[in-house]
């Protein structure tokens, strides 16, 4: 028995991972993986867009949800996000105040006609 058997499998040398060739990934699931993921990160922007040019959202309603959406996508925060703990804060608070103008506003119709719109663009049977 050698001293590398004797130690036990810790002491056994690493082997180099096997790399998969990229010809190896199934498209179409990836494809379909993709267009699902694109769905779900879709459906809430879209449903705040539908409720953005809905005539019957108030208008104070829109043009918070505006703020709010501009001031997530923007890359400058009042609070940096690289400060811990405080530095999602700022964008805690935009997120909820979407979050609560969602649940006030967003009717039936919106997240139907939000619907239709991410199946155009997100077509599942495809």
């Amino acid at each position: 028995m050698s001293a590398a058997q004797a130690a036990g499998p810790a002491a056994q040398p690493l082997h180099a991972a096997e790399a998969v060739e990229a010809n190896v990934v199934d498209e179409t699931v990836l494809a379909r993986l993709l267009r699902r993921a694109g769905r779900t990160i879709a459906r809430p922007a879209l449903e705040c867009f539908e409720m953005l040019i809905d005539g019957k959202t108030p208008h104070q309603s829109r043009l918070t949800v505006l703020a709010a959406l501009t001031y997530l996508v923007l890359p400058l925060d009042l609070i940096p996000d690289f400060i811990p703990a405080a530095g999602f804060s700022d964008d805690l608070v935009a997120i909820t105040a979407l979050l609560g103008l969602c649940t006030r506003h967003l009717t039936p119709e919106i997240r139907e006609r939000a619907q239709r719109r991410l199946d155009l663009w997100f077509p599942m049977n495809r």
